[in-house]
């Protein structure tokens, strides 16, 4: 038994199809199933049912898999070690952020990451928050940039920044003629455009809307802010959207009015985390003060 037959194994698992797990781990598929073939001689049980249909693992398949993961976690981990021994600014990092802020906060952050430490290699991955989270622990990411509060004891959290929420409204709406600030009990009586399920920026807003006497508009959810902002601009209904969403590179939607909060405005709080055990661990909290390091008046650093 080797880690590649065990890469090969899990490759299988997640992908449940021969052609697609070589595909992933850039070999010829009879090469594949070959080693899959001689790990399953060694250990004397069948770990895959194999059909024209599909690919499932069998019970032992799946126990096998479990600990294979961890495994290879372990492997990747030693290498990490090793490579932050040699040099603690390079080699690659994986990191995680959900989609209603990697798009906004990285072009902010990422040119700067580049300039101070030009040997990292950054991995940028956009997933919602449980993902994120699961992959963190999983190791196959080693830093998230999430939402406050996170509840993990094997994951340390370093705070960033507080980003407020701004009201958009269509340019038609009684509200876009508001001159200065809004208190958050104008959205009183609003129906309010949010995204789907799964999104940690729908249970932020959902709270906004409930102290404010607000209700969703149920028959329409967003996949993303793109969308919503579009809505808005038809006059479909109100959101609202974090503030580095609206803010320059990100150009201006026409037919849409945005309007600050009067304090405390509600807002989204924003931390970078990784596993207490990571290798990274002396050289995570550089990256968090360029993570946090954002143009004056676009978020409040925590």
């Amino acid at each position: 038994m080797n880690l590649q037959d065990l890469r090969y194994l899990v490759a299988v698992a997640d992908h449940r199809h021969f052609g697609r797990a070589a595909a992933a781990c850039f070999v010829s598929q009879p090469t594949l199933s070959t080693q899959l073939r001689k790990l399953e001689r060694e250990l004397g049980v069948e770990l895959i049912e194999r059909n024209p249909r599909r690919v499932l693992l069998t019970e032992v398949g799946e126990r096998v898999v479990e600990r294979a993961r961890l495994m290879l976690r372990e492997a990747t981990a030693i290498g990490d070690i090793a490579r932050q021994a040699k040099d603690p600014e390079a080699g690659t990092l994986r990191i995680g952020l959900f989609p209603t802020l990697g798009p906004y906060l990285l072009p902010h952050v990422v040119p700067k990451v580049h300039a101070r430490f030009p040997r990292l290699e950054l991995l940028l991955v956009e997933e919602k928050t449980e993902l994120v989270l699961q992959h963190l622990r999983d190791g196959s990411l080693d830093v998230g940039v999430l939402a406050l509060p996170i509840h993990d004891d094997l994951l340390h959290v370093e705070p960033l920044f507080e980003e407020d929420f701004v009201l958009a409204v269509p340019a038609a709406h009684q509200l876009a003629r508001t001159s200065g600030q809004v208190d958050a009990s104008v959205l009183a009586g609003e129906r309010v455009l949010l995204l789907e399920e799964g999104h940690c920026l729908r249970e932020q807003a959902l709270s906004v809307c409930s102290l404010a006497g607000a209700d969703e508009r149920s028959d329409f959810r967003a996949t993303s802010l793109e969308t919503l902002r579009q809505m808005v601009a038809a006059g479909v209904g109100v959101t609202l959207l974090p503030a580095l969403s609206v803010a320059p590179p990100v150009p201006p939607v026409g037919g849409l009015a945005l309007l600050t909060f009067s304090p405390p405005a509600p807002c989204r709080r924003i931390a970078m985390v990784w596993r207490n055990t990571s290798a990274y661990r002396d050289f995570l909290p550089q990256l968090a003060d360029l993570f946090r390091d954002l143009p004056a008046g676009l978020v409040a650093p925590i």
